[in-house]
């Protein structure tokens, strides 16, 4: 008969680390007598990181007392103790190898469900003083488990613990966990397990990205369920070297380059939404700097398009608009992104703002050459008719599709711009103006453009009915950080690492504009971008969780450890990646 052995809470609180602080539920500690276990927690219980932890689907994490006893072996520790694994229950006789997603137990007055395996978190690892911890767990196969509580009641140490229901397709704890986070995910399997109806919905929405990658042809090798979009692999390695065929104005601030190969042939065909890096000297006696710019021609056409709008200051855009000319050389890397147009059959909106509307633009191509016969709002903001690149190439697009709507807003139209010819309306894309053009709720969106321009029309469209999952945004720039459990302070635009430049390969951050040569000071990618306040995205800091998933434009790495499932080809994982060469991360 299994045991409830320890009955553990906490409340999170802010914890030291690396120098920041990490608000965290991590630091859980028995409690004596009966203990009432609710929807969302237990009494006297909390969670710091909502988005990972805690809630209704995740009310109660659950660790085994033998899984303790292999950990003090194999850490050589003596001091581990019931909550240091962040468990709120500490049970005997519940292996996760034993335990299905679906089961159902009977906790003194209570009743929980198994819903999925821990989530692997580098807090656990900050507890226990064991930073490798999130990878240990998932490869030791002692993840741990959440469950939903059907019934609330109290529940007490020393409580017997009967299963009264056996989850359907018997698929234990480890085995799921293993099914997302090592490599394999056996097709078979990953069907078996969305037929789980007890399994949480962040771990349906994983596999079933899973299970979609494993039927597509041509996808790189990588972990999906992780990622979120298994993207093509790129077409080359590195940087190509490229001629520039045409150059041509497109507004009174954006110019098209058109980019044909150096020795004439076909240039790889690239998903509808991408874009490539430039590398370009930023002045003759300086060293060459990259940029992301989407391509807005169609996939097909053999050649690459990008539109550059001058900024001010803009140095590369600068050297675009007054040096670059036809017959010049420039290195690109090939095509890649996750900002792409789905195929599918329900309408789509086309959302753009300024120079936002580059990669739209090569998806309303894709649309005409690929004919077709979905529904297609293009929505459009810009001054005025001077600053609205690509205007008579996107009617001309529109009216080779049988079903398109067109509202094009200027906020400061000027006196020779026609309404009703040139534009529709004197305003912005806002709530309002959605709300009276009532865009189809079916729809898949995408927007670039500004960051407020996004977030505003991202939040006007939820409100206008569409599934969040459906809204698509492509950022030029870098992207925004995810550091879980450490509050958003004002950091400084990113720059050199502080104190002497060390001695090995420069490693180039390219929507950041910044390079440095590499110096072993530092333990990874991640902590060397973090060093140069490069916005990061991490969640595990050891090879799990894919979170920190970059692009790599060119150069190598080498891994300690080595991840447990590789990232896709043409990316690196920079929590436990270092350089061996020069590096150029899209970050």
């Amino acid at each position: 008969m299994a045991k409830l052995v320890s009955v553990n809470v906490g409340m999170p609180k802010g914890v030291p680390w690396k120098g920041r602080t990490v608000y965290t539920g991590a630091w859980k500690y028995p409690v004596d007598g009966p203990r009432m276990l609710r929807r969302l927690n237990l009494d006297g219980d909390g969670q710091g990181d909502t988005a990972g932890h805690g809630g209704e689907i995740r009310a109660v994490l659950v660790y085994q007392l033998a899984s303790y006893r292999y950990w003090a072996r194999e850490l050589h520790r003596e001091d581990l103790a019931p909550g240091m694994f962040g468990e709120n229950l500490t049970v005997d006789g519940l292996p996760d190898d034993g335990v299905f997603i679906g089961d159902r137990y009977r906790i003194g007055d209570a009743v929980v469900e198994v819903t999925q395996p821990r989530v692997t978190c580098y807090r656990a690892g900050m507890r226990v003083g064991e930073p490798r911890l999130a990878a240990l767990l998932v490869a030791h196969h002692r993840p741990g488990f959440y469950c939903r509580v059907l019934t609330e009641g109290e529940v007490e140490a020393g409580q017997d613990i009967v299963k009264i229901s056996e989850g359907p397709q018997r698929i234990s704890v480890a085995e799921m966990d293993a099914l997302l986070y090592l490599p394999g995910h056996p097709r078979e399997n990953l069907e078996r397990a969305l037929g789980i109806p007890a399994l949480s919905p962040g771990w349906r929405t994983s596999l079933q990205n899973l299970f979609e990658q494993a039927a597509q042809v041509g996808t790189a090798a990588g972990n999906s369920g992780l990622t979120g979009v298994a993207a093509p692999p790129p077409s080359w390695v590195g940087f190509r070297s490229m001629r520039i065929s045409g150059i041509h104005t497109e507004s009174r601030d954006v110019r098209s380059l058109m980019l044909v190969d150096t020795e004439g042939a076909v240039s790889p065909e690239w998903v509808a939404g991408q874009s490539i890096a430039l590398r370009v000297p930023a002045a003759a006696e300086a060293a060459a700097v990259v940029r992301n710019y989407s391509l807005c021609n169609s996939p097909r056409a053999g050649a690459y398009r990008i539109g550059v709008k001058r900024e001010s200051p803009g140095t590369v855009s600068t050297y675009i608009h007054d040096k670059i000319s036809v017959g010049d050389v420039v290195e690109v890397a090939a095509p890649r992104g996750t900002f792409r147009l789905v195929d599918a059959t329900n309408p789509v909106l086309l959302l753009s703002a300024g120079i936002g509307v580059t990669p739209l633009l090569s998806m309303l191509h894709h649309l005409v050459a690929s004919r077709s016969n979905r529904p297609v709002w293009w929505l459009y903001a810009a001054r005025d008719g001077g600053a609205h690149p690509f205007a008579d190439e996107v009617r001309t697009l529109l009216g080779q599709l049988p079903n398109t709507r067109s509202h094009v807003v200027y906020s400061r139209p000027s006196a020779t711009d026609q309404t009703g010819i040139d534009y529709d309306q004197v305003g912005h894309l806002d709530y309002d103006t959605l709300a009276s053009l009532a865009p189809p709720r079916d729809a898949d969106a995408y927007l670039c453009g500004p960051q407020l321009f996004m977030d505003q029309l991202g939040e006007a469209l939820r409100a206008c009915g569409l599934d969040p999952a459906n809204i698509h945004h492509e950022r030029f720039g870098a992207l925004s950080a995810i550091t879980p459990g450490i509050a958003a302070v004002a950091s400084d635009p990113p720059h050199l690492p502080a104190g002497t430049p060390g001695p090995g390969p420069s490693v180039e951050f390219a929507r950041s504009a910044i390079a440095a040569p590499w110096s072993a000071d530092y333990a990874s990618l991640l902590e060397f971008a973090e060093a140069c306040d490069v916005p990061t995205r991490w969640s595990c800091r050891t090879g799990v969780c894919h979170t920190c998933e970059t692009a790599v434009l060119a150069g190598q790495v080498d891994y300690d450890p080595e991840p447990l499932d590789p990232p896709a080809e043409g990316t690196v994982l920079l929590c436990v990646a270092t350089p061996t060469q020069p590096l150029v991360l899209d970050l």
